[in-house]
């Protein structure tokens, strides 16, 4: 994932911690070794580069593909997992500190397109129908491989546990004597502690470009193909990791006006945050 993984744990016994600890470590980077744009030998780029043939997947990769197409279908399209091409390019801008052409930005926006990806449950294969398309999964399997990895911990005998990175925190069940996991985020007490849920974030604050005086998030609109110039920051609470991080993505892209135009799956929260006011809930 190119970033820390942190695990806080309560269990029985020091040699039961350490145990828990390094499978749910090992798992999240076998998940990893799958699902990062970034690797030359994962399954994500495997994909890409057989399109425009099908490719078949292990259970893992193609649930998750599926259910980045379910919140690209669900936010029609602010959330978009084929939209490589357009962060490629964006990434180069930002290195760079010049705006891509329009004509480039078109060029890579022909390759993107969420509706354009096959998924075949009977045959277990993705397929990516234009050569030059690509996946970018990392809106969504952070907290899915979070989330696995927290039901590794629970398969060790250690279900009072918390995992994070980059802004993305899964939880199980409320440490010991506690109601559940306090989490230090702008309108936290309006979600609660946490416990046998996810919660992502997703902003500007963090990871941003200043381009010609504007600044850009890294956070790139598919309906634009740059960086987000809104800089709000939103949090997400979900029952599991993949759905809070995808929808953190999402919710972003759309902005608190946009949020309000689409519908949230059972047990999804938000709050929109600016200069630590908040602008928007959903209870």
């Amino acid at each position: 994932m190119g970033m820390e993984v942190r695990i806080v744990l309560h269990a029985a016994d020091e040699d039961t911690a350490a145990r828990a600890a390094t499978a749910a470590f090992a798992t999240i980077a076998a998940l990893d070794a799958r699902l990062s744009d970034y690797r030359p030998d994962s399954d994500v780029r495997g994909i890409a580069g057989a399109a425009p043939e099908p490719v078949v997947v292990v259970p893992e990769v193609f649930d998750v593909v599926t259910r980045a197409v379910d919140v690209a279908r669900a936010t029609r399209g602010a959330f978009d997992p084929t939209i490589a091409p357009l962060v490629a390019l964006w990434r180069t801008s930002r290195t760079s500190q010049m705006l891509p052409s329009p004509d480039e930005v078109a060029q890579a926006r022909a390759l993107v397109g969420w509706s354009r990806i096959e998924l075949d449950q009977a045959r277990v294969t993705v397929r990516l129908p234009e050569a030059g398309m690509h996946l970018d999964l990392g809106g969504i399997a952070k907290g899915f491989i979070l989330q696995r990895a927290l039901d590794t911990l629970r398969a060790e005998g250690v279900p009072h546990a918390l995992l994070e990175a980059g802004g993305d925190i899964v939880v199980g069940d409320a440490p010991p004597g506690a109601d559940g996991w306090s989490i230090a985020v702008t309108c936290a007490e309006q979600m609660g502690p946490l416990r046998n849920a996810a919660l992502a974030t997703s902003g500007a604050t963090a990871q941003f470009a200043e381009i010609n005086g504007t600044r850009y998030s890294h956070v790139v609109d598919p309906r634009t193909g740059l960086g987000l110039t809104d800089h709000h920051t939103v949090h997400v609470t979900a029952p599991d990791g993949a759905t809070a991080d995808a929808w953190a993505t999402a919710l972003s892209v759309l902005g608190p006006v946009g949020a309000r135009t689409v519908t949230l799956p059972q047990g999804v929260r938000y709050c929109f945050a600016e200069n630590r006011a908040i602008h928007h809930e959903v209870p």
